[in-house]
């Protein structure tokens, strides 16, 4: 197999990551276009790369730094970070692929694979996170964790107070929580004791 056909291959893999995986799941047009060209962008740089006397490395340097630049540049979600990642590890193997052609083109399944079943639906799909701006201010975590398991009808396993604003009665806390699962009946005490473990 030529490197060509690694480098369709490399095509098809984007493809499948963004248009098969990425977009259904999420719909955020502007991210289809950024993994595209970090892809194909870094297939290209990586495929002149090894082709020259440069090393490897001074490549692989190269788009850590661009990496680091365009995450920084735009709020990214944890998962959106997973398939950013994803585009440039696909187009690294097709454009620096030294060994055998079959090794690459399982890694680049490996990665399509891993992407499919982690950001499944299915996969623990009562497991939320957010933000949430209380109209009251509560300092106390207990009745904080009660508070939050009654209005966001379930278990809360992990509560960050962010910010108590006592004069305008507010509370602004980060939130992870299950969904479809009995709310706790302990005491407030009993729930203090169990967050300080």
């Amino acid at each position: 197999m030529t490197q060509l056909a690694v480098f369709a291959a490399d095509v098809v893999a984007i493809g499948l990551l963004t248009f098969a995986l990425y977009f259904p799941r999420h719909r955020r047009r502007d991210l289809v276009v950024s993994f595209i060209g970090v892809n194909v962008g870094v297939l290209a740089v990586a495929g002149v790369l090894a082709t020259t006397t440069i090393g490897a490395g001074v490549g692989l340097g190269l788009f850590g730094v661009l990496s680091i630049i365009r995450l920084r540049s735009t709020e990214l979600e944890q998962h959106e970070v997973a398939y950013y990642f994803s585009a440039l590890a696909l187009g690294l193997l097709a454009g620096l692929s030294t060994a055998a052609p079959w090794i690459t083109l399982s890694l680049m399944a490996m990665i399509l694979v891993v992407m499919f079943v982690g950001d499944h639906p299915r996969m623990l799909p009562r497991y939320r996170h957010q933000v949430v701006v209380l109209d009251r201010a509560i300092p106390d975590e207990a009745q904080l964790v009660a508070h939050l398991e009654q209005m966001l009808g379930g278990r809360v396993h992990r509560v960050v107070v962010q910010k108590l604003d006592l004069v305008n009665e507010t509370t602004t806390v980060e939130v992870r929580y299950e969904i479809g699962r009995r709310v706790s009946t302990a005491t407030p005490q009993e729930l203090t004791e169990a967050f300080a473990r």
